[in-house]
């Protein structure tokens, strides 16, 4: 089965050859696209998350063939630069692992809060597991990231 997606930007086709092929496995064994990271296979860890039509989503529980013609974008193509420069300013990454996972859902929490406080910034992250940083330098990051893109907007 020939599936075409919309990923970062570009059009990509991938022959699967089982209609429940997650978009993780695609993603990652068909079209080469190695920055959402296989972890947990069952929606718990959030290291594989995407934004399937701006929603995101656990790329490990999506049907590949569910995707057909809809809009992917994994953490090269959602993360604004500020985010990414945040999360290292602030130490907010160690193993790096939940990483991807973690600046897809911040990138599309400021996308609909551009100032969230930390009650917000919790609730966005919940589905994300990180076992080294403990958190809170995540959440500087997130409130670092905010005030930079802050400055950027008109």
């Amino acid at each position: 089965m020939r599936v075409t997606l919309h990923v970062d930007g570009a059009e990509l086709a991938a022959e699967i050859d089982r209609p429940g092929e997650s978009l993780l496995s695609t993603l990652r064994d068909r079209l080469g696209l190695t920055g959402s990271k296989n972890a947990c296979e069952q929606g718990e860890c959030g290291s594989c998350t995407v934004l399937l039509d701006g929603a995101p989503v656990c790329a490990c529980l999506v049907a590949t063939a569910q995707c057909e013609g809809r809009e992917v974008k994994t953490v090269v193509g959602a993360v604004p630069r500020p985010v990414r420069d945040a999360f290292v300013q602030c130490g907010a990454v160690q193993c790096g692992f939940c990483t991807p996972g973690l600046l897809v859902s911040v990138a599309d929490l400021l996308e609909r809060d551009p100032d969230p406080g930390d009650a917000a910034i919790r609730e966005a992250l919940a589905g994300n597991l990180c076992r080294c940083t403990g958190y809170e330098k995540i959440i500087d990051a997130v409130h670092t990231a905010a005030a930079t893109l802050a400055g950027e907007r008109p």
